[in-house]
């Protein structure tokens, strides 16, 4: 068989990736025309069929996804080492792309971090903000910023935030009207606050532990949300109990204008860990990111 172009493999990469030829024409830059034909010269040079395709859509064949399977891990290989390459000069530079929460970027990621983009403007951050649980290698982003109890064993993983808590919490008026709970139990004939998780879809329980007994509620209430910030904002309007991590209500308890309520039962997490796979850790500018978030504890 005639020796393969390698672009030709790169492209039928992206078009098994996307399962579609508009999305990876528009993907590559080029007409989807130029696209087809190809894939076709690809199939023909090596004598068999590789995509199936409707109308709709294409989708790797059998062959098709053993090629894919063989040559994209490679290619990523070959796309990290010419991005090294290209970063060996005076400055740190090029795109670092990071899957986070807003709660992990306002509280730790961002006060660490801008000052030092600063420093270095050939650097170009993405953040994506995003609650649920992101595959950092198939999404193509460098790294994940995650709870360390949420961080994949085969990852490495370093710390960049100290332990934090998750208060239960309310507003006078709140706790006037309806009176405080002394016991996590009691919370279930109380006005709370419910949070959905992004990825298991589900309602989230609330954590409780006190003298090594853990307890989990599964509160109920008139409001859902799937993000910790409009929380505060709704107990502080007097609209119920509101679970909340200590970053966010600890100003609003000292102030008066929040009641922190069974803070006995309030225990520890890990804090924020920067989670990436080995091969990443060498790029330049994803150094200078990494050490910019790294908890000191000196």
């Amino acid at each position: 068989m005639p020796r393969t172009d390698f672009n030709d493999l790169m492209w039928f990469r992206v078009v098994a990736e996307e399962q579609n030829f508009t999305r990876a024409a528009a993907k590559l830059g080029v007409a989807q025309s130029t696209l087809s034909h190809t894939i076709k010269r690809l199939e023909t040079r090596m004598g068999i069929r590789l995509l199936t395709r409707t109308t709709r859509n294409v989708a790797p064949t059998e062959a098709g996804a053993r090629l894919l399977a063989t040559i994209a891990p490679r290619l990523a290989e070959i796309e990290d080492e010419i991005a090294t390459l290209m970063e060996f000069r005076d400055r740190p530079s090029g795109e670092v792309r990071l899957t986070l929460s807003d709660h992990a970027l306002n509280t730790v990621v961002w006060p660490k971090l801008a000052p030092v983009l600063a420093a270095y403007p050939d650097i170009q951050v993405e953040f994506s903000l995003d609650t649920g649980f992101r595959n950092i290698v198939e999404d193509g982003f460098d790294a994940g910023v995650r709870l360390g109890e949420s961080v994949e064993k085969d990852m490495i993983a370093v710390r960049i935030g100290p332990d934090w808590r998750m208060l239960a919490v309310a507003s006078p008026a709140y706790a006037t009207a309806h009176g405080l709970p002394r016991h996590p139990e009691e919370l279930l004939a109380h006005n709370c606050m419910r949070m959905r998780q992004a990825t298991r879809g589900g309602i989230y329980a609330w954590e409780f532990e006190k003298d090594g007994q853990a307890l989990n509620v599964r509160v109920s209430g008139q409001l859902t949300f799937n993000n910790s910030y409009p929380m505060v904002d709704a107990a502080l309007a007097g609209l119920g109990i509101a679970f909340v991590p200590n970053s966010m209500a600890d100003h609003l308890v000292a102030s008066g204008d929040l009641i922190l309520m069974l803070d006995d039962w309030s225990p520890s997490f890990d804090g924020y860990f920067l989670y990436y796979p080995s091969r990443r850790q060498n790029r330049p500018a994803f150094r200078v990111i990494m050490e910019a978030l790294r908890q000191r504890t000196d």
